[in-house]
């Protein structure tokens, strides 16, 4: 009999943990890694999935043959008989899922570990989040700025992060590394790309009306491409300030369009005013087109425009931004040559 009961709680167990390995296994839970990062995540995620899948099989195949096998006889509202237990199952219980997790943990501050390490000739980024935009500077590349992360692959590249503002989070989730940007605290992570493409950068703190609008373009390229795209800021005056024709990717860089309309940039954001018509704006205000504007960039809360809150413009440009670069905004915005 105890044989038999074996036998058949031992095929519930193989069905039932076959079921929940199909579930786990056909659907595309995670997407495709693009990190040695993100390798080691998944290890650590299918690690823990495949001991959760056993103790669940296990656990529902002695439920299951139990409810089947020592169910009460209809009408039978007689009590069961006293049982004291089994000392051999309750070490057995405890023990062993003691062990899983001791491992799991293990596995755990292993991949934390390796994850923190950035290796020889890392790329240093410096990660700037204010809401609701990110901005990339390369001090080690002429100090070129970016709005948008541009990477080499299969080198590894370490992020010193700040916020301007409130509490943000960096996350690209297809290399797997997430990391909060608290105010006042630099806190840093470590992202090796394994594989070319263009991915997604958001923001996974609720930071604000304009969460949903704070993403980045990540795009990661060979290292001759990624040489040839720094010289390219470089010359362009990316490191340092921005003029003329450079200004529209300032316009990007600095977030606006996520908040703002405006038709040259072709951006329809709706968080903030639009900026079609601000020189009509300015004179209405009588106040000179390029003092209306930049006031507006460097002291967003000294004038609100009807239907608008404020707070929600960060106050921080005028010291993220140089001189030069909110010389190029006003000019852009304005429409001044």
């Amino acid at each position: 009999m105890r044989r038999g009961a074996i036998i058949r709680m031992t095929g519930l167990g193989i069905v039932i943990a076959i079921l929940v390995t199909l579930v786990a296994v056909l659907i595309p839970w995670l997407p495709t890694s693009a990190s040695e990062e993100m390798d080691r995540i998944e290890f650590v995620y299918w690690f823990a999935t495949v001991i959760c899948i056993a103790v669940f099989a296990l656990v529902m195949a002695v439920l299951l043959y139990s409810v089947m096998a020592f169910r009460s006889p209809p009408e039978d509202e007689s009590d069961g008989p006293p049982i004291h237990g089994n000392t051999n199952l309750e070490v057995a219980w405890t023990v062993v899922p003691a062990i899983l997790v001791i491992a799991i943990g293990v596995i755990s501050a292993f991949v934390m570990s390796k994850n923190g390490e950035a290796g020889p000739n890392p790329l240093n980024v410096k990660v700037f989040a204010q809401q609701f935009a990110w901005r990339f500077v390369y001090p080690d590349d002429n100090e070129v700025k970016s709005g948008e992360l541009v990477l080499p692959v299969n080198r590894s590249a370490k992020f010193e992060m700040e916020s301007a503002d409130v509490i943000h989070s960096f996350w690209i989730p297809a290399m797997g590394q997430k990391q909060d940007l608290v105010p006042g605290i630099k806190t840093r992570i470590i992202v090796t790309p394994t594989r070319t493409g263009v991915f997604s950068l958001v923001c996974t703190e609720l930071c604000g009306v304009g969460h949903a609008t704070m993403r980045a373009t990540v795009r990661v390229v060979s290292q001759e491409d990624f040489v040839a795209w720094v010289k390219e800021r470089s010359d362009g005056g990316g490191g340092g300030g921005v003029s003329g024709d450079k200004a529209a990717a300032l316009f990007a860089d600095a977030g606006c369009g996520g908040c703002h309309a405006f038709t040259p940039a072709g951006t329809t954001g709706e968080i903030g005013p639009n900026l079609d018509d601000l020189v009509a704006a300015a004179q209405k205000a009588g106040q000179d087109p390029a003092d209306y504007v930049r006031e507006a960039i460097v002291d967003p809360g000294k004038v609100i425009a009807p239907g608008y809150q404020d707070g929600v413009m960060p106050p921080s440009y005028g010291e993220t931004l140089s001189p030069a670069e909110i010389d190029s905004l006003v000019a852009y915005l304005t429409g001044a040559k």
